[in-house]
């Protein structure tokens, strides 16, 4: 999917149904409360690719961190070692915004490549060439924490919601086990860093749909659908009418999906770099296996 992910709440996808079904609206046969569900298993049906990738660095104590409030699914994890502290010295009027955090080179370097963009926390790679990467973390208006040093985390009795990450069966001496949103480890204090899947919803709980002119008919064909249906088993006469929106719905859903599962450029290029690499090992670099002389 090559756009950024816009989202939509339920009651203005709801809003934009009754305006097309407002004959039906006014009548009171049109209930909110049966029509979530629905909007739900469309959400389920697009895929992971929907949710909003988020990072962040939960700190354990006592052998327990609290997950975020919208952890939906596990993408990967590990542990992280010592860290510097940054601090920027305001002068003159200082006025807190919500401006993405800037990169924090480590002392004696210039500075990455790309000058990333990350709201409180991003992984980036220090320079080109090198092969190696940087946790920054904001943690207050002008204060940031940059990590360097990175453990491998192995995530067990991990349910079957949570995606098939790279911890799982990972073979660390830091374990640690997802159970009733909360991260359970087998160490006492530290610093854990989590990659994840956010849930459809905002800050209040109220359901999301991905807004897109692609998949914007298949959330309101699917209510629709629903709607008639309802409709249908109270004895109203609505069979031309449901045999239509059924017909829009199937088309409605294709496109919605073709729209979606599309990989946009960085997959490509990442795909091609991932065949390249591949190929490069299995005809050039295998000579390399032999001892030099």
């Amino acid at each position: 999917m090559s756009v950024s992910h816009k989202y939509r709440t339920f009651d203005q996808l709801y809003e934009d149904v009754t305006i097309d079904f407002s004959t039906y609206a006014l009548e009171g046969m049109i209930e909110p409360q049966q029509l979530i569900k629905v909007a739900t298993r469309v959400n389920y049906d697009l895929g992971l690719r929907i949710h909003r990738t988020k990072e962040v660095v939960l700190d354990v104590e006592h052998g327990k961190a609290k997950l975020p409030t919208d952890f939906a699914y596990l993408n990967y994890a590990f542990m992280c070692g010592g860290y510097t502290v940054t601090s920027r010295m305001p002068s003159g009027t200082h006025i807190e915004t919500d401006n993405p955090v800037p990169y924090v080179p480590a002392p004696g370097e210039s500075g990455p490549c790309e000058d990333p963009e990350c709201r409180d926390v991003c992984v980036i790679k220090t320079c080109e060439g090198k092969n190696q990467y940087q946790l920054v973390q904001r943690i207050g208006a002008s204060q940031y924490r940059t990590y360097s040093a990175f453990y491998p985390l192995s995530i067990q009795n991990v349910n079957d919601t949570t995606c098939d990450c790279a911890n799982v069966g990972e073979q660390a001496p830091n374990v640690a086990e997802i159970k009733d949103g909360l991260l359970i480890t087998n160490f006492t204090t530290g610093k854990v860093y989590m990659s994840y899947q956010g849930a459809m919803e905002d800050a209040s709980g109220s359901l999301l749909v991905l807004d897109h002119p692609y998949c914007n008919e298949y959330y309101e064909y699917a209510l629709k659908q629903r709607i008639l249906e309802n409709m249908l088993f109270a004895g109203e006469n609505v069979s031309n009418q449901l045999g239509l929106i059924e017909g829009r719905l199937r088309a409605a859903r294709n496109n919605a999906l073709s729209f979606v599962n599309t990989p946009d450029f960085k997959e490509l290029q990442k795909m091609w770099w991932t065949n390249r690499r591949a190929q490069y090992h299995n005809y050039y670099n295998m000579f390399k296996s032999y001892p030099t002389l």
